[in-house]
């Protein structure tokens, strides 16, 4: 072997051993000693992002300090309640005076009705009393033997005539006022026509009935017309 060739050699593996402290370390499996050494037990940026965020939320949700009540404060509340309630009780009040004419209101129309249903013939029998005045008087008329058989028929068909409207007038709660001589005179139901003095009628009695006077039920339909004793 020549020199040149035993040196090349040498030279070698001069450089094959010859390896840098960082080169052993790493093959050791340490590191580096330039590179900085990592704190492993900080924080990350991100939690430390997440923790300012959340005490700054938390600034947000606390309730600034409010002032204290000032008396003024308290005296307008107070006042604002009272006229709270008095404006409940004049809307109470007026609720009930609306629920108490709606009821009286109830009430007569249910009168009304009742009685036009009880007097609903008032007018018609008012213009039959005419008519039985008439038919009165007319069998009242006394015949003498001279007059014919047809004039005394005819009579007693008028006779019947009448008892039959009268019974008709009964049906239908149509009756005469209590009158005659002797009966106490009663302003609802008797009219004096005039007043005379009378030896065997007392007086504010009647003593003569001008006109029969009529009910219906307990409507009067026509004043008796009397003559009353002073």
């Amino acid at each position: 072997m020549s020199v040149k060739q035993a040196d090349s050699g040498t030279s070698a593996g001069s450089k094959g051993k010859a390896r840098s402290p960082d080169a052993k370390q790493a093959q050791n499996g340490e590191k580096p000693a330039d590179e900085p050494a990592v704190d492993e037990t900080a924080p990350d940026a991100s939690e430390t992002g997440q923790a300012a965020g959340h005490r700054v939320e938390q600034a947000k949700d606390t309730p600034e300090d409010t002032p204290a009540d000032t008396p003024q404060d308290d005296e307008d509340l107070a006042a604002a309640l009272v006229e709270a309630r008095e404006q409940v009780q004049e809307m109470k009040d007026g609720f009930l005076r609306a629920q108490a004419e709606m009821e009286n209101v109830r009430r007569r129309s249910q009168k009304e009705i009742q009685a036009a249903r009880k007097y609903a013939i008032e007018v018609f029998a008012q213009e039959l009393l005419p008519v039985k005045d008439s038919m009165e008087q007319a069998t009242q008329v006394e015949l003498d033997d001279a007059v014919g058989e047809a004039v005394t028929r005819m009579k007693e068909g008028l006779e019947l005539t009448l008892k039959q409207l009268e019974t008709v007038l009964a049906k239908f709660s149509v009756v005469e006022v209590e009158a005659g001589p002797g009966v106490k005179f009663n302003p609802d139901h008797h009219q004096a026509v005039s007043m005379v003095a009378s030896e065997d009628i007392p007086p504010d009695h009647i003593i003569s009935v001008m006109q029969k006077g009529f009910l219906l039920k307990d409507r009067l339909l026509r004043p008796a017309m009397v003559v009353v004793a002073s």
